[in-house]
This record gives C-alpha cells, sequence and structure tokens, in this order.
C-alpha cells in the first residue's frame, strides 16, 4: 500500500504555532514512547531506549576514567532515614511514594520508593569507612527513580525514570570540593560533546540548590522556545548526610573526623533536551554519535531491477554497518518519498539513496538531515565520506545550537530589559543580582523567571541588581525553565 508522501510531516504541529504539542508530536510520532497505563508513567520504546543507552555509554566511559566504579543499592528506603535528614525529606516528602503493606500485613515502618539515594548510601558508608585508608569512595550508581509528580511530560518529568546518580566521599573539604566541579564539568564535556547542546556551567542559588547540601552546581541548556532546562547537577554536601549518618573515619593524625560528601546526577530528562534543542517541523534531528540509527540506506526499488537494487542495498548494509549503525528500509508496501519523510522524522543524520541508475555509475546519493542537502558520492569513497559527513553534521548542529543561544541571550540592567529578554523575545537575562532572596523572589513573581545558575565565570564590573538596583553580588542567568 502506497503511502501520502507528506502524511507524517502533516501530523507534526508546527514548533511556531505550539511548541508543547510539537514536542509531544515528535516523540510520539518518531515512536520513541508509549504512554504507560499508570499515571505519569511512559514506555521506552526501542529508539527512546537505545538513545538512554546512548548517555549511558558516553557518561560510564567518563565515569571510569575519573575512577569511579558502578554499584547498586536497594530501591526501598527506610522512613527513619529520610527522617534524619530533616531539609533533605522535606524537599521530597511531597513527590515520595510509600510502601505500607505487604499483602494484608502492615509494615513497622514506612518504606519510600527511592526518591534519590543519599539516605540509603549514607548508612552503608557508615558501615564501610573506618579508615582514611578507605577514602575516597568513588562510586556511580544507574538505576530507576520515583517522584509522585504533579504535572508530567515525557522524559522531562515522569512518575518513575531512569537516571545515574554519584555517590563520593572524601577525606577533605578541598578534594570533595574538587571532585564536584570536576564532575560537573564531566557533564559539560558530555552534553557538548555527543549531545551538540552548549550549557552553562554555575552555581545555584541557595532558594534553587538541592535540598539537604550546601552547594549545587548545574549546567543549563536553551532550548527553542526560549525556556532553560537544568541538564545535570552537582552538590556539594559536606559533612551533613556524615554526621547524621555518623560517617566518621580514623585520619592519619589518628583523630576521628567525618567524610566529607558530594552527589551528582543526570536523567532521561537529558534525551527531552536533545529532541527541543535539535528538532525542527519535521521532526527529530539526531546528533550523530548519539544517534542510534546514523544510516539509513533507502534503495529505489522498481521493476525489472529490483532484485539487483535490493541485493546491493543488502551488501551495503553488511559493509557499512562495520563502521556505522547502519539500517535497511527494503518494505515494499511503502514508497520511496514515504520513506525518505519518516527518516527525516526519525531523525536519521544520513539517508543513502541507491537506484538501478546509481548502481551504473558506481555511486550512491547521500541526504544530510540537519540541511537537507544532497551529496553523490562513489561507493569507493563512501566510507570517507560519511565519516566526514558524520563529523561535520555533529559540528554543525553544535554551532546552530549555540548561535540560538547567544541571539537569545541579552544583557538586561534593568526589570524592563529583563521582561523583554525573557517575555518577549523568549530567552535568557545575564543580569546583576544582589544575592538576596527577596529580590529573586519578586523578579519570579513579575516574569516567571527564576535564576537559572551563577556562572563560573564572573566579570571584573558586576553592576548593579536588576531588581532594587543596589550594588550586585553576582551577574546571573535569568529565565523561565522547564
Amino acid at each position: 500500500m502506497a503511502k501520502n508522501d507528506k502524511e507524517f510531516v502533516k501530523e507534526i504541529t508546527p514548533q511556531s504555532e505550539d511548541f508543547s504539542q510539537w514536542y509531544t508530536d515528535v516523540i510520539k510520532k518518531a515512536d520513541l514512547i508509549d504512554y504507560a497505563p499508570i499515571r505519569g508513567c511512559m514506555v521506552l520504546k526501542p529508539d527512546g531506549y537505545e538513545l538512554w543507552e546512548a548517555v549511558q555509554v558516553g557518561l560510564d566511559r567518563r565515569f571510569k576514567e575519573t575512577g569511579h566504579r558502578n554499584a547498586y543499592f536497594p530501591i526501598f528506603i527506610p522512613e527513619s532515614f529520610l527522617n534524619k535528614e530533616k531539609e533533605h525529606v522535606e524537599g521530597f516528602n511531597p513527590e515520595t511514594p510509600w510502601v505500607t503493606h505487604v499483602g494484608d500485613e502492615k509494615l513497622q515502618e514506612r518504606l519510600a520508593i527511592r526518591p534519590t539515594s543519599e539516605t540509603i548510601i549514607g548508612e552503608m558508608y557508615h558501615r564501610w569507612i573506618k579508615s582514611y585508608r578507605d577514602l575516597p569512595v568513588l562510586l556511580n550508581q544507574w538505576a530507576n527513580v520515583v517522584r509522585w509528580e504533579k504535572a508530567t511530560r515525557p522524559f522531562l518529568r515522569t512518575t518513575e525514570f531512569l537516571w545515574q546518580e554519584g555517590h563520593t566521599a572524601h577525606q577533605t573539604e578541598e578534594e570533595a570540593r574538587e571532585e564536584v566541579l570536576k564532575m560537573l564539568n564531566v557533564y559539560r564535556d558530555f552534553v557538548e560533546t555527543d549531545l551538540a547542546i552548549p550549557v552553562i556551567p554555575g552555581k545555584k542559588t541557595e532558594m534553587e540548590k538541592f535540598k539537604g547540601a550546601i552547594d549545587t552546581y548545574s549546567i543549563e541548556a536553551l532550548m527553542q522556545d526560549g525556556k532553560a532546562l537544568q541538564a545535570g547537577t552537582s552538590h556539594y554536601l559536606g559533612q551533613n548526610f556524615a554526621k547524621v549518618f555518623d560517617i566518621q573515619f580514623l585520619d592519619e593524625d589518628n583523630q576521628l573526623k567525618y567524610v566529607y560528601q558530594t552527589s551528582w546526577g543526570m536523567s532521561t530528562r537529558i534525551i527531552g533536551a536533545m529532541i527541543m534543542v535539535h528538532g525542527d517541523d519535521r521532526g527529530l534531528v539526531l546528533p550523530p554519535k548519539a544517534a542510534p540509527t546514523q544510516v539509513i540506506i533507502v534503495p529505489i526499488m522498481a521493476g525489472k531491477d529490483k532484485e539487483m537494487v535490493k541485493e546491493k542495498a543488502l551488501e551495503l548494509q553488511t559493509r557499512l554497518g562495520n563502521s556505522f549503525r547502519t539500517r535497511l528500509d527494503d518494505r515494499e508496501e511503502y514508497t520511496p518519498g514515504w520513506k525518505f519523510n519518516e527518516w527525516e522524522m526519525r531523525g536519521i543524520p544520513i539517508r543513502i539513496e541507491i537506484g538501478p541508475r546509481d548502481i551504473q555509475n558506481n555511486q550512491v546519493v547521500l541526504v544530510r538531515r540537519d540541511t537537507g542537502e544532497k551529496i553523490f558520492t562513489s561507493l569507493d569513497q563512501l566510507e570517507s565520506t560519511i565519516d566526514t559527513l558524520l563529523t561535520e553534521i555533529q559540528s554543525n548542529l553544535f554551532n546552530k545550537a549555540k548561535k540560538f543561544m547567544e541571539d537569545h541571550t541579552q544583557q538586561a540592567t534593568n526589570m524592563e530589559e529583563l521582561r523583554e529578554a525573557v517575555v518577549e523575545k523568549k530567552g535568557m537575562a545575564l543580569s546583576g543580582w544582589c544575592g538576596s532572596s527577596e529580590c529573586e523572589t519578586k523578579v519570579k513573581e513579575e516574569t516567571g523567571a527564576t535564576i537559572r545558575n551563577i556562572p563560573i565565570n564572573q566579570p571584573n564590573d558586576l553592576g548593579t541588581c536588576v531588581y532594587c538596583n543596589n550594588k550586585a553580588q553576582h551577574q546571573v542567568y535569568f529565565a523561565k525553565a522547564y
């Protein structure tokens, strides 16, 4: 059955018309997820899960290169553990689901279903760490988390989601703080290098930091609708959890001391960021390093040459599969034009078109997803040409996203300029801030914008506070956010 060549594209709402609906249309049409029969939960279908696997591979390699090892801790956390750290439990309690019964029998103590793991890991570190020789402890966990969110959106905010959470313990504050910034840089390198998303690294304000942390750092990305998204966080916990869980060690001076801890995490919401940063009105646009399929082969099969073309396409799939993540679409019930639209919508970086005339000329047609450019290339030079194009596409996507961020970020010295930057131009404002929570709250109330972070690199002249006009303590990024 032949399909209308434009059918799929017509079913995607344009970004300019309704960005939120565009996002929902794309993830559904690209077959990344389906909605589960449980409120706020999603089923990750193969293409969606393979995007998460790309995140796992890219991050896991970097974690291990920096000396971290993987472990796994229980999903169930005793209520008494959470109650030991008051600020921490208050931050998560509204979203935490509880196990109260086994069958008809009521449990003596409620068990939280993991909202985060600082407390259960704190208990285990209390058992494991006895001497300075046991330090540092550098562990990461790949796991699922449950938070009963009031409003959910696939990838961005779901009741259950996948993530990694690093938890480290150190002998000194200096070592722990060094770890926090090191892992923030690991996140920045991964997101910019593998996902082609430019980010702003910086420190969160007291109002925005992780509950239970002394300091929280984040990387912030800008979506095409002008909203910011927190792409990863790294927390300096100090001795807060160490004192609560009595994580002490005998130091070299023969004195008992509390460890200094960190935690850091990135979740499946980074996939939502990748979709919103790179996608267009035709659907997904995937960076080659993360794309589950880098090359799709679409044979132009018709008449007496059909079997010859199909055989050549199979040969190409085998050949290219040694170097690239390659798929072949040789379905005969769909027209080539319909397939072109489908694979563009799914964001495959490079499409190969091959027909009888191409075989005669010892060539194929390559089509770039990011620009739509068609390139005729000899079969003899196919691997080298594809390799070059994938590198160019990866770089082009990053540069395009970076230019968008730069074009949609403006310096704002007063509330009128901030409102223009955030509300009218739909972007970010870089402004002076006096450091008071009062001014931070007033800006949020009047514009809907929050301080995304305090960039690590600060200018010499901080100017004045965008709200109260007093001397600024920091330059900060304001934006509406997911």
